[in-house]
């Protein structure tokens, strides 16, 4: 017999494994079941790459070969308006974990590399982390950001040694991490009672030979088109000799396609690799501090997702949507997590329909933190993200009890202002072309409370207390609803005091 689903219960499931609930898609899912419901998303074909729109719009020019120009474009257009949502969400989720940033491609056609490596994480999204991991490694966009990309065999004559960045990184950020992992991701302690290193600094070293390489593939002035190419690899550049990636050896015959298989299998068969990234994975759909069982569950999917099969991220993403942590309201004061001002904005945007006339998306850059989000699609700061796995913020209950809360690393005085005032600015007269219609709500405003408890369901899962909401509803009120031009106030009103509310704000 299915299981009985609240609209409250509805719409907590579609912040978690989307963006937003609308009352069709609050519907859908007490209709299907969460289940059923992320089987069809799973189904959903991949809309129009962005590397594809940004040709078909014209910015594949000369005059575009040294910006970003579309860029920003592409990543709303899919954020805002795909219909894969699940996907969409996922690899949000995956440029968090699996960073490139803008900010750090200085090569012609940026703005193509930097859509094409969405597309790579769209693509693998949900498939195996092994090919996902693959796909990073050799794509372009990550070559440039972390130095891969002409790293070089060591020249005894000039003292040159290969390039260490995405040896290291791609150990302690996208594969095992710091500290001996427990299934449960908790640190294994070693016989002094301290957590053991993955690595040392001469892994790095021997990893980074392996890496050698790999370059462009046929980069040409005025072609965009190897920023969707894997890299390819230049064997004169590759480092003789045998080599070992943590204790598997490599043998002085394998060529770098074959010594990079190996590292890669290598990394992506540690046992840390479940809890590490399943734990990250979690946080970013569900909840920033989840218990030790629920890692422990999800990781164990990870290793095996009942067929025998490593890394299936399908199966990861429906242990960690459908696991009772994430499908039971917590009263516990350290569960949820603070909804992050890019997912806070693309909420609204698509609750409100938010669409684009001339499909250009002009939302632009969202990362000035004191006139905008203080964040935007793959704009972080460095290759830690907008905010680490492990932060806990100092000088605060969370800190004093240890709870990591990674997102509040964005939350400061002039972050919580910034984004009230572009959120207070955009729910009246939209952002660029993209204008919202509340039309359908104008009869809603007449009844302040029911207005108000239509908002706090679809935007914050049912999440405000009766006293909050009465606090609310008694302010919108106070506005008169004899005209349109009043009831537009009252809604947006409503909605600014919500998406300003910390009940809203944290997700539980």
């Amino acid at each position: 017999m299915p299981i009985s689903i609240t609209d409250a219960q509805a719409a907590r499931f579609l912040a978690q494994a989307g963006f937003a609930a609308t009352s069709s898609e609050v519907g859908a899912v007490k209709t299907k079941g969460f289940a059923a419901w992320l089987d069809e998303q799973f189904a959903l074909p991949r809309s129009q790459s962005h590397y594809d729109w940004m040709v078909a719009k014209g910015y594949a020019v000369e005059a575009n070969r040294d910006g970003f120009n579309g860029t920003d474009n592409t990543l709303w257009r899919k954020l805002i308006g795909a219909p894969d949502v699940l996907r969409q969400r996922v690899t949000l989720a995956l440029s968090e974990i699996f960073v490139v940033s803008m900010a750090g491609l200085p090569v012609n056609w940026r703005g193509f590399l930097a859509a094409s490596y969405a597309d790579w994480l769209e693509q693998h999204a949900f498939g195996s982390y092994r090919q996902l991991l693959e796909a990073v490694t050799l794509s372009p966009a990550m070559g440039v950001y972390l130095n891969m990309r002409g790293n070089r065999k060591e020249e005894p004559s000039t003292g040159r040694v290969p390039d260490e960045n995405y040896a290291r990184e791609v150990m302690q950020l996208f594969t095992i991490g710091l500290v001996e992992l427990n299934l449960d991701g908790t640190p294994k302690l070693g016989a002094n009672g301290k957590p053991q290193d993955t690595y040392t600094q001469a892994q790095i070293t021997e990893l980074a030979r392996v890496l050698t390489g790999w370059e462009f593939d046929n980069a040409l002035p005025d072609d965009p088109g190897y920023a969707r190419r894997p890299m390819v690899h230049v064997a004169s550049r590759f480092s003789t000799g045998a080599k070992k990636v943590l204790t598997a050896d490599i043998p002085a015959t394998a060529d770098g396609p074959a010594a990079l298989k190996t590292a890669l299998d290598t990394l992506a068969n540690h046992p840390n690799v479940g809890p590490f990234i399943g734990r990250q994975l979690i946080q970013r759909l569900v909840c920033s501090n989840p218990s030790a069982a629920y890692v422990q569950r999800v990781a164990s999917v990870f290793n095996n997702n009942g067929a025998g099969q490593r890394g299936d991220l399908k199966a990861v993403i429906r242990a960690i949507l459908l696991d009772s942590e994430a499908r039971n309201v917590s009263t516990d004061p350290a569960s949820g997590k603070l909804r992050e001002p890019l997912q806070r904005f693309v909420q609204w945007a698509r609750s409100v329909g938010l669409t684009s006339p001339t499909d250009l998306w002009n939302v632009g850059n969202l990362s000035d933190p004191s006139t905008r989000l203080g964040q935007s699609p793959l704009r972080a700061p460095s290759v830690f993200n907008f905010f680490r796995p492990g932060y806990v913020p100092p000088n605060s209950l969370l800190g004093n009890n240890g709870i990591t809360a990674p997102e509040f690393q964005l939350c400061n005085e002039s972050t919580v202002a910034g984004y009230l005032n572009y959120m207070q600015s955009v729910i009246v007269n939209g952002v660029g072309e993209l204008k919202p219609s509340y039309s359908a709500e104008l009869a809603t405003a007449n009844d302040a409370p029911a207005l108000v408890a239509r908002w706090s369901l679809l935007l914050a899962g049912d999440g405000l207390s009766v006293a909050t909401r009465s606090t609310i509803a008694t302010a919108v009120s106070s506005i008169a609803a004899t005209n349109d031009t009043g009831r537009l106030n009252r809604i947006y009103a409503t909605l600014l005091m919500i998406l300003a509310c910390p009940e809203y704000l944290i997700q539980k």
